[in-house]
């Protein structure tokens, strides 16, 4: 099992194609990304001045592997990562990191290699962080995420995407916002700016990967939950953030993946979920394992159970009739 201590102690320290769309151009990242599309003509809602400027945090040690943590997103974009052969299926990944830093490699760059395996598309979100003087903080990365699943949608001819399968799927706090994109879909968090905006930001099918769930229970991350809010937040504003108490007759299917011996996102997370998506009669899959820690991504060795959990997901996706045999 790979476990990252140092993200361990940081995390746990930081207590167009629709009628009329606007297409936004895409452009190549600074980083050497393909193709990448901004969220936003112009400055996101709410842009501090100056704007954050992007900044990498490379953690491997090895010079042939990435592992790096993105601060400073100001422009929020998607990151497109495309198949040899487009089965139609879009994946928008959605990485963690405490709502302070994205895990780019982790949870975005290393989860789109086997999903373009797979024929899929994939479209990694550099979502803004609310640490960094955006306006409205706790509903910045909703926004950014609600709008980059409409642009998916918006430009799904010029990717071979078929809007009616676009799948969300996040990692710790970015499983946090990809299970508040699946219950807060139609909330409105910011001013429409093209058509796009009239497109659904429901997501078709939403994996959470040992996510953070809850902003409120005894089991909440304290880290996401303060980086999101900031200390002191109001207990009713908590517990609307808190994914569990969102769940709605139109809620996503959910897929949910954990260990239980996660000593940073408790595994009660998932349950809390399971529970209210079961309770809500929605449809839901959870796997729940006895080993595999935190933030393990596709890193765990085939012997650690948890490692199956791509072909779990890719099989539910199947049997839900978003991903072709």
């Amino acid at each position: 099992m790979i476990q990252d201590v140092s993200r361990r102690m940081l995390l746990g320290g930081m207590a167009m194609a629709a009628a009329g769309a606007t297409a936004l151009p895409a452009h190549a990242f600074a980083d050497g990304s393909d193709e990448a599309l901004p969220l936003w003509p112009g400055s996101p809602p709410g842009a501090p001045a100056p704007l954050p400027t992007p900044k990498y945090d490379q953690r491997s040690k090895d010079p042939a592997f990435n592992d790096r943590w993105l601060t400073g997103v100001g422009q929020p974009s998607l990151t497109v990562r495309r198949p040899a052969r487009p089965n139609g299926t879009a994946v928008m990944l959605v990485p963690g990191g405490g709502y302070g830093f994205l895990a780019i490699d982790n949870e975005g760059e290393e989860q789109a290699r086997w999903l373009n395996a797979l024929g899929i598309t994939a479209f990694i979100l550099r979502y803004r962080l609310p640490t960094e003087g955006w306006a409205h903080r706790n509903t910045a990365p909703l926004a950014d995420a609600q709008r980059g699943l409409r642009l998916i949608r918006a430009n799904a001819a010029r990717w071979s995407v078929d809007p009616a399968r676009v799948l969300a799927l996040g990692f710790s706090a970015g499983g946090h916002l990809a299970g508040s994109l699946a219950t807060r879909h139609a909330e409105r968090v910011y001013a429409p700016v093209d058509a796009a905006d009239r497109l659904s930001a429901r997501p078709d099918l939403a994996g959470l990967i040992y996510p953070v769930v809850s902003m409120a229970a005894p089991f909440a991350h304290g880290g996401s939950r303060d980086n999101l809010f900031g200390t002191g937040a109001d207990a009713r504003a908590l517990t609307a953030a808190s994914v569990e108490t969102r769940v709605t007759a139109d809620t996503s299917p959910i897929f949910l993946t954990h260990a239980s011996d996660d000593g940073l996102v408790p595994i009660a997370n998932s349950l809390a979920l399971y529970q209210a998506m079961l309770a809500a009669a929605r449809p839901a899959e959870l796997h729940a394992f006895d080993q595999g820690g935190h933030g393990f991504g596709v890193r765990l060795p085939k012997t650690v159970p948890a490692s199956a959990w791509p072909t779990l997901f890719a099989a539910y996706a199947r049997r839900s009739g978003l991903l072709a045999a």
